[in-house]
């Protein structure tokens, strides 16, 4: 519901942008690190109740229940009262963030813009591979590798996109510096 209601919008405000800035777009906007600082702005946080492994393990609640935690007060709202309002409330949520958005700039994420220097460069592309899993099947940390020609680079995450993600962004810095 709120990919949907976010879509809608941009398309709205947007109608000449091509699908692929529209997609990039949407994903800045309800990707979890954004969905958590938003939750976080509307004072959700302290609204959450933990359980006792969360607790012992922090005494906030993790980026992805944050975003969990906004994303079910949407579909609570949806549920209750229809997708008009639950579309309401998340451009309400959404407000300044929709203001601040510049069409031409939209975000790209780290693996995309590797991949689009490496092939304007005419380099080949890179090879992510997980070197390490661990922790609890719960609460996993991974290590990825993102290999270019003879560079590497390393990135840790809680699952391997995120991990890959870290990794393409310390191989961005290499090549930018």
């Amino acid at each position: 519901m709120l990919g949907c209601a976010v879509a809608a919008e941009l398309y709205e405000r947007f109608p000449r942008l091509s699908e692929g800035k529209l997609t990039r777009l949407r994903a800045s906007l309800v990707r979890e690190e954004a969905l958590a600082e938003l939750a976080r702005e509307l004072g959700l946080a302290p609204l959450v109740r933990l359980g006792e492994g969360e607790l012992m393990a922090a005494a906030e609640p993790r980026p992805s229940i944050l975003a969990d935690a906004l994303e079910a007060v949407f579909g609570a709202i949806f549920i209750d009262a229809g997708y008009d309002a639950a579309r309401q409330a998340v451009l309400a949520a959404f407000g300044p963030r929709l203001e601040l958005l510049d069409p031409e700039r939209a975000a790209k994420d780290a693996k995309t813009e590797l991949q689009e220097m490496l092939q304007a460069a005419h380099r080949s592309l890179p090879l992510y591979r997980v070197t390490a899993v661990q922790g609890a099947a719960h609460r996993q940390s991974f290590e990825v590798e993102c290999v270019v020609d003879q560079m590497s680079a390393r990135g840790t995450g809680s699952s391997r996109q995120k991990a890959e993600q870290e990794a393409a962004r310390a191989m961005l810095e290499k090549f930018t510096t």
